[in-house]
């Protein structure tokens, strides 16, 4: 098996055991559109678990960069137009509103708990990446 096999099954096993923690101690579900939702206008009572999901999803992220040799030394650059990606930005926050959340929600934690309408989410976004990137590379002709 190659390392990239036995990344992957690390850190599908880490995002279960994460979003399972989560919901066990807390009753939340791990979807990170909802989480930094509930930090624009946040609660007394949640902030504090919000803020300590997202520290360890940047913490968690860095160091696995770190010690497993991909930290880019460079600052990490597009080269699709900047107004672009911000068009792209606001679709996909448009289709988070839209679903009534985002991949990691319905993805990971949905599915888990056989939700209908995450099924039926997931099967959106994955067919629609699917169309898209066709377009975008046959019919378009971009790379």
């Amino acid at each position: 098996m190659s390392s990239a096999w036995i990344n992957a099954l690390i850190g599908g096993a880490l995002i279960g055991v994460a979003s399972g923690s989560l919901m066990l101690a807390l009753g939340r579900i791990a979807g990170i559109s909802g989480v930094f939702g509930g930090l624009v206008k946040p609660t007394p009572e949640d902030w504090k678990w919000r803020v300590a999901f997202v520290a360890g999803m940047i913490a968690a992220g860095s160091i696995a960069a770190i010690y497993g040799g991909w930290f880019p030394l460079e600052p990490l650059a597009s080269t699709r137009p900047l107004p672009l990606l911000i068009a792209a930005g606001l679709l996909v926050g448009a289709g988070t509103s839209l679903a009534n959340g985002c991949t990691s929600g319905h993805g990971v934690c949905g599915l888990a708990l056989f939700s209908t309408r995450s099924l039926v989410a997931v099967a959106t976004f994955l067919g629609t990446g699917f169309i898209v990137t066709y377009v975008m590379r046959h019919l378009l002709g971009s790379h």
